[in-house]
């Protein structure tokens, strides 16, 4: 049975490297690592298709930016039957120190609206999450102008190692299923 794992963030070069966007981030660097395939733009996503280990897996990327991101991962896993418990959310939390990536079977949104956009349309929040750390911002600063901001030219040095973070995590939960 695939399962769907979906990565948040905006679409465009302007955000590319965006707080906002470590969902993305991660994608792309496990896209390259296991060669999956693209599928073209379907489900208002970038679709792509490949596997970990025997687990059958399809990658989306939504491009409805985030705060409509619910509305491509109902589309995928509505079409591909794809239960909810069967469906990995890839996303930015400021609350998570810089660097840090945590592992959750299911959760609230917080105050992440691209995550309350999916509870809102799934109709639940028990399904998996893995949550990429951009934190802390300041408290002088807006939550939208702290995730919409670039990373730093030290944070981006340390993004590969926070990308095979993340990936070691998605492998290890799928290569033993």
């Amino acid at each position: 049975m695939p399962k769907l794992i979906c990565f948040l963030g905006n679409p465009g070069e302007s955000y590319k490297l965006t707080r906002h966007n470590a969902g993305f981030i991660v994608g792309e660097a496990l896209i390259k690592k296991h060669g999956f395939s693209p599928l073209g733009k379907k489900f208002k996503s970038l679709l792509y298709q490949g596997q970990i280990g025997t687990q059958k897996l399809y990658l989306i990327f939504p491009q409805t930016f985030m705060n409509l991101s619910g509305e491509a991962v109902v589309a995928a896993s509505t079409y591909y039957k794809i239960p909810t418990q069967d469906s990995l959310i890839v996303y930015d939390d400021f609350d998570i120190p810089f660097g840090t990536v945590r592992f959750r079977e299911k959760g609230s949104g917080g105050t992440h609206n691209g995550m309350k956009s999916i509870i809102q349309l799934l109709g639940t929040s028990d399904f998996p999450r893995l949550r990429i750390g951009i934190g802390p911002r300041s408290d002088n600063q807006t939550i939208s102008d702290f995730v919409l901001s670039t990373f730093s030219k030290t944070e981006q040095k340390d993004l590969p190692s926070i990308q095979d973070l993340a990936i070691t995590t998605i492998e290890s939960l799928y290569a033993l299923k």
